[in-house]
């Protein structure tokens, strides 16, 4: 007699990641695995659940966050699985819960990840053994963050590394790396990591070749000199033969606007002869610290938390200037350490970056903030619901796709982002009517609507309306091997076409 699966979905337009329309059938799933796909009206099941009208898609893959911590410390990780989330990518722009030795409080822009007391990882190891311990409700990835390394190793993080310190730094994403790092990130428009030449990068990034780790990078600036940060991105994987993804790629400024398709040749050309991607999220509006460098009258911009005065969060900078009768850049100032929204996008330039083929959705959330931007709550329901239904600027397997297959390939990681016999059963179920996002600027703590279920390794991580699952099946993904062997693949799917 056949074991019953221990989850059935009947009758879903199954949309399997591939960038290919969906197929109604039947998938099975069993001890955490995708183990039948097809007409199985005549199994029998432990539990099921009827998908017709729904669409049944790869659980999504965030491929850039900021959860390194709160998926430790809160690991129901609501935010994400109620937006059909099921793995999340931390380490981005340079910053990284680990390797982190902390002497005093944590640098700008590591406080996004909370304060001393979060970072209690001195190396990659205990990290992952972290989260394995926490088994947050989804799984976790990591890349190695060029600014906590520099924070173990220089005294003053507004220079170039010596000799020496790269030496070091290296010595310690190296071993990163041996312990399952997918690569290195920067944030070098920061100014803890504004002041490291192009050669710091390189050198360290140097290590990545022997293991076919990737390089994330926040680029030396989203501004006007974009398309020179680019190339310089460009010629830093290639030196290391490693894979480069451009981190939340953007035309970033009022002066800006209008550039997307500069940027997306540049993007096109580099690719050509090297394995380049993107990142994007599905708003005209950024979120980080308060950088002066960013304070301008072109644009509206929020303080979202302040350390010196806390009760100014949610309130624009300009009204603060005018109530306290100074300038933008002097209440810009007194608010440090601080962060904001800044409206600083045009809508033309998301949607034609959004549009493009090698460009992942990631959501760039920040939950340590107290008034956080919406996309930590809607990104992905964002891209399926205003984007591709509404404005039909995709069709729905292809939005599928830049949240699944292709940021499944990209890092490496080989049995998430599909479904397809064996694959890992990361799953969502949703109704492709309903689906969208809730949470707004004023309001931005909210849950997407039209998400019916997420499955995290076979097992049932959220519903809607009911209290978190009991218990929580997440784990921490190690970098599988090469991934310059997988960064453009396009496997094929177990879809009965």
């Amino acid at each position: 007699m056949a074991v019953p699966f221990d989850w059935l979905i009947s009758g879903a337009l199954v949309i399997d990641g591939t960038d290919r329309p969906g197929v109604h059938t039947d998938v099975g799933v069993r001890a955490g695995r995708i183990e039948a796909i097809g007409d199985l009206s005549g199994a029998s099941a432990t539990r099921r659940l009827e998908g017709t009208g729904r669409v049944l898609a790869p659980g999504f893959i965030d491929a850039h966050t900021h959860d390194d911590t709160v998926v430790i410390r809160a690991p129901d990780m609501i935010a994400k699985v109620s937006q059909g989330v099921t793995t999340v990518i931390v380490g981005n722009c340079g910053i990284s819960a680990s390797p982190v030795r902390l002497t005093g409080a944590p640098p700008d822009p590591m406080n996004l990840l909370g304060d001393a007391s979060a970072f209690a990882y001195p190396d990659f190891a205990s990290y992952r053994r972290a989260v394995d311990q926490a088994r947050p409700a989804v799984n976790v990835a990591a890349l190695v963050g060029h600014t906590a390394l520099r924070s173990n190793h220089l005294s003053d993080l507004y220079r170039s590394a010596s000799a020496e310190e790269i030496t070091a730094m290296r010595a310690e994403l190296r071993q990163s790396l041996a312990d399952g790092a997918l690569g290195l990130s920067t944030g070098l428009a920061y100014a803890t990591a504004f002041a490291a030449e192009t050669d710091e990068v390189k050198a360290l990034a140097a290590e990545l070749e022997a293991v076919g780790g990737l390089y994330a990078t926040h680029l030396r600036s989203e501004f006007e000199p974009v398309l020179e940060a680019m190339d310089e991105a460009f010629d830093i994987g290639r030196s290391a033969r490693a894979p480069v993804i451009i981190s939340h790629l953007k035309c970033a400024g009022a002066g800006n606007w209008g550039r997307a398709g500069q940027l997306l040749a540049a993007l096109e050309q580099a690719a050509h002869g090297h394995p380049v991607g993107c990142d994007c999220y599905p708003y005209s509006a950024s979120s980080s610290t308060l950088d002066l460098k960013q304070v301008t009258g072109e644009y509206r911009i929020t303080i979202t938390w302040s350390t010196p005065h806390p009760h100014m969060g949610g309130r624009d900078l300009a009204d603060i200037a005018s109530e306290w009768g100074i300038s933008q850049q002097e209440a810009a100032r007194r608010l440090q350490p601080a962060g904001a929204i800044y409206y600083g996008m045009d809508e033309n330039d998301v949607q034609r970056i959004l549009a493009h083929p090698l460009s992942m959705v990631g959501s760039d959330g920040l939950p340590e903030d107290p008034h956080p931007h919406p996309r930590l709550w809607g990104a992905f329901a964002r891209v399926l619901g205003h984007y591709s239904r509404d404005l039909a600027l995709f069709p729905l397997h292809t939005a599928v796709h830049k949240m699944t297959g292709l940021t499944a390939a990209r890092f490496g990681l080989v049995d998430r982002g599909r479904i397809a016999l064996g694959q890992a059963a990361d799953l969502v179920l949703f109704d492709p009517r309903r689906i969208h996002d809730v949470a707004t600027f004023l309001d931005p703590c909210r849950p997407a609507e039209g998400i019916d279920a997420v499955w995290v390794n076979g097992a049932l991580a959220y519903r809607p309306a009911q209290p978190p699952a009991s218990s929580r099946h997440g784990r921490f993904l190690p970098r599988a091997g090469d991934l310059r062997t997988t960064f453009n693949s396009q496997p094929n799917g177990d879809l009965p076409l």
